[in-house]
Order: C-alpha cells, then sequence, then structure tokens
C-alpha cells in the first residue's frame, strides 16, 4: 500500500467502489464514489487533489451519476499512516469544473470552494455596493444604546427562563495547553490571539484570547454542577482577528454563548428543533418589547420577523439549488422563508462540499439523521438564518448545536486530520465521559441588536475598531458608526 504502481481496491457490500492506481504523487482512478482521502494517502504533503475539508483532506468526485450508496457509509481502510472514508450517502451527481445554470451563466466549482473561505465580504467597493443609499437611522445614537441594553436584559431574562439557565462568568482568555480556545472551523485559517503571561515564571503561561466559549462551557457544566436539564449562559466577549471588517462582521465579537446538560436520548433532531424553537421565541419577545419602548422601531419599510421558523436541511436547500454556492442558496432560500434554522451543516454534501466549514471538536455534524420527507441526513446542529430588510441581505444570529460524544469526536476529528486535538485535557475529558453530554450555542448580541433596531451596521451598536476606508463609505452613506 502506498507504493508506486500499487492498485487499491475498496468495497463496500461487495461492491466495487473505487479502483485507484498510485504514481508518485498523482492518483489515477476509476470512481464509483466520491471518498475522502487523506493528503498523506501519497505520502507526499505537496499531494493536491480535488479539494474539500479545506486543505487537510480533500474529496475526490464521483464520476457516475445517480448513484445511490446504502446510509451506513463509513468504512476505513488502513495502511502506513492514511485512511480512506467513503462520503455522502446521498445520490452522486457528476459536477464538472463549470456548469450552465438555469439563467445561462456559468458557475465554476471554484465559487463555492471560495465560499468556504470564511466570513465576509472581502472587497470594501462591494460593501459599498450592498450598503442601503437611502438609510436613516430610526433611534438617535442615545435612544440606540438604551434600546441595546433594554433587549439585552430581556433575552438573558428569558433565555434563562426558556432553558433553564444561570448566568455565570466566561474567560477573556485561556491556557492553550487547556485546548478549549474555539477554533471557528477546521482548515486552520482563523487562529486565535496569542501571548505569553505571568511575569516572573520560569516558563511564561501562553495564553490565547479566545474566539468563542463553546468548549469552556462544556467544561464549565461540570465545575457548576449542572445536571441533566440544567444550564449556563454567559455574556462572551471575544476577538476574531481574521475576519474581514465589513457591515455585519467585526474583530470584537460579544455572544450569548450558552450551553445546557441532556441525557444520551435527547441526542436527536426532535429534540434540537425543541430547543430552536424556544430560542426563536425569546428572540421574536425581544423585538416585541424593543417596539414597545420605542413605538418607531414599527415601519412598513422594514417587516417584522415571523412568528415561527421555517426548519430546512442543508442537504435539502443544496437539492432546490444545485448550482449556487452557499450564500447565495442561503439568500435565496430566504426570499421564500424569511427565518430559517438550516440543520446539518459541516457535513459534505451531494455536490462534494459542506455547506459551511465547522470545526471538529463541538457541534455534531456527522451524526445520521432523516428529514420529514423520510430522506437520510447528517448532523445535529445549524444555524439561524433570517432576511434582513435594511441591509436586504442574509444575517445570521446563532450558531448551535448537540455537541460531539466521544464516539462522534473521533470520527469528525479523524475526518478532519485533527487526531493529534486527542490529546488536549478537552478532548480527554470526552472521550473518557468526564463531562457532561450537552447542548449549546451562541447568540450574536451585535448582530441582535443590529437587526432588531433596524440598523445597517454593526458599528452602529458596539464600539471597536474599524478601517478609515469602511467609516468614510458609511459617512457617505448617512450611517453614524460609534468611535
Amino acid at each position: 500500500l502506498g507504493q508506486e504502481g500499487t492498485i487499491l481496491r475498496v468495497t463496500f457490500f461487495d461492491f466495487a467502489i473505487q479502483e485507484t492506481v498510485l504514481s508518485g504523487s498523482q492518483c489515477r482512478c476509476s470512481w464509483y464514489h466520491g471518498l475522502l482521502i487523506r493528503p498523506t494517502l501519497l505520502g507526499r504533503s505537496d499531494a493536491r487533489l480535488q479539494g474539500c475539508w479545506g486543505t487537510r483532506a480533500l474529496l475526490l468526485q464521483t464520476m457516475v451519476k445517480g448513484c445511490r450508496i446504502p446510509l451506513r457509509t463509513r468504512t476505513e481502510v488502513r495502511g502506513l499512516g492514511w485512511s480512506v472514508i467513503l462520503a455522502s450517502p446521498s445520490v452522486i451527481r457528476n459536477y464538472p469544473s463549470s456548469k450552465t445554470t438555469a439563467g445561462g451563466s456559468r458557475m465554476s466549482v471554484m465559487d463555492k470552494k471560495a465560499d468556504l473561505a470564511g466570513p465576509g465580504i472581502s472587497t470594501y467597493e462591494e460593501v459599498e455596493k450592498i450598503l442601503p443609499d437611502d438609510y436613516e437611522s430610526l433611534l438617535t445614537p442615545m435612544e440606540t444604546m438604551e434600546a441595546v441594553y433594554a433587549v439585552k436584559r430581556y433575552i438573558e431574562d428569558n433565555l434563562c427562563k426558556e432553558l433553564n439557565l444561570t448566568m455565570v462568568q466566561v474567560p477573556l482568555i485561556v491556557d492553550i495547553e487547556s485546548g478549549v480556545n474555539d477554533m471557528l472551523d477546521r482548515d486552520g485559517s482563523r487562529t486565535p490571539v496569542e501571548f505569553p503571561c505571568g511575569l516572573g515564571l520560569e516558563k511564561p503561561i501562553t495564553a490565547q484570547v479566545v474566539q468563542a466559549a463553546t468548549k469552556w462551557k462544556r467544561v464549565a457544566l461540570k465545575q457548576f454542577g449542572c445536571q441533566v436539564g440544567e444550564g449556563i449562559n454567559t455574556d462572551m466577549h471575544a476577538v476574531r482577528k481574521d475576519y474581514f471588517l465589513d457591515h455585519d462582521h467585526s474583530a470584537y465579537v460579544d455572544q450569548w454563548d450558552w450551553e445546557r446538560v441532556i441525557s444520551r436520548d435527547q441526542r436527536n433532531l426532535d429534540f434540537l428543533t425543541e430547543v430552536v424553537a424556544k430560542i426563536w421565541k425569546v428572540l421574536k419577545g425581544a423585538e416585541l418589547h424593543a417596539q414597545d419602548l420605542f413605538p418607531q422601531l414599527v415601519d412598513d419599510k422594514y417587516p417584522s420577523l415571523p412568528d415561527e421558523l421555517t426548519f430546512l436541511h442543508a442537504e435539502e436547500i443544496l437539492e432546490m439549488y444545485p448550482d449556487l454556492p452557499r450564500k447565495a442558496r442561503e439568500t435565496r432560500i430566504l426570499q421564500d422563508y424569511p427565518a430559517v434554522f438550516i440543520y446539518g451543516i459541516g457535513w459534505t454534501l451531494a455536490d462534494g462540499y459542506p455547506h459551511e466549514m465547522r470545526a471538529a471538536d463541538y457541534d455534531d455534524w456527522v451524526t445520521e439523521t432523516t428529514s420529514k420527507k423520510g430522506a437520510p441526513m447528517h448532523g445535529l446542529n445549524g444555524d439561524i438564518l433570517v432576511w434582513n430588510p435594511v441591509t436586504r441581505r442574509r444575517h445570521e444570529l446563532t450558531s448551535m448545536g448537540i455537541r460531539v460524544d466521544a464516539e462522534t469526536l473521533k470520527t469528525q476529528l479523524e475526518m478532519s486530520d485533527l487526531l493529534h486535538y486527542m490529546e488536549f485535557p478537552y478532548h480527554q475529558a470526552i472521550l473518557k465521559d468526564e463531562i457532561p453530554l450537552s447542548i449549546g450555542g451562541g447568540i450574536g448580541q451585535s448582530r441582535t441588536y443590529m437587526l432588531l433596531l433596524k440598523k445597517a451596521h454593526l458599528g452602529e451598536v458596539s464600539v471597536t475598531v474599524w478601517p478609515q476606508e469602511l467609516k468614510d463609505i458609511c459617512a457617505k452613506k448617512n450611517i453614524f458608526v460609534l468611535e
């Protein structure tokens, strides 16, 4: 295995899945189904095939249309430190390097790949185009601050009430050796601020500013003695230095980071849906509360949020719009359903790409589930997205999910080529069942204020750093950015 000229045949249920001829750093294949193959497959760090899962693992797409693989498709073949893992159990299509959309334009697979690169618009020319030309704030700067804290108190009180949570303190910095910082994705593209601290120590502590409290919260459930049905909520502040700074992405992040202990029989889609519905009830209630306090927020130009969410799987949305990249799919679905929860973010879909990259060590995005129509799906996590009538764009409010257990943690770390994470105390605690099973998420505070108070820019509701170019654009658009 792994030597030049070697032929590897992978079979599943006596069905030949793939035949591969290895030759140096090249791979010549006959396909029956897509495979996830690590770059170490060929023993060469410079080996490059058609990419997915960032730079850590690669999805080789099928060349046969309409091949349906049974649901349980995770199979491994090991040899000289590498593995092969069967990919999606969905119907696999043949996606060429580009294809023509219904409108006649060419949609390259590179558009979908680039769509995974991270949040933000990425050019200020584009930011200037998308910011509204007819914007006028419905609140003065001081009224905005009064409304921000009214909404903050409402959400914290009612989120704790609906989910049985208690407000607790949360760290701003953590020890790198703890492994509890949030890496946000699994391709290593967004790294935390890091610095040595501890004057007089022979070996200084290597500290990191948190990017989110996702993993810390799960450990904290044990620290605070939470039982099944009990949980914690935090007023979390973080720094994400690798974001492109636009109208709804900031280097400064504030979230209600919450976590709740669950039982093993609650690790299912129905329970996730029930919790999401309670969160939506709180967000909708906060909007009504703000409108009661500031009646000018009720404006025909900016419709209020719907009373209920629409729940859809990422795989279902791809089936509706197979030629569109992820952000364009979200934008399109929000024209029909102005508030949605998208299940299963992180699992590789039928086009060979995950809906969006997700870290491998907190949300469970591999567990097999079933749609309402009985179709096989994956993932016990998701996002709430809404249509923002001010910016006239998609607007993400929260990312959340049922957390990994020992089995799904190992699966996701392996798929992401991150097995070395298993050495960290946090990951060891999951593997040894030393911390509770849980569900949790982060609700963007400034994102929520921006939406409910009908603002065009995060800088109207929070104070942080912005490039002068962006501030000049905002000034031309009548957007008051706090200094």
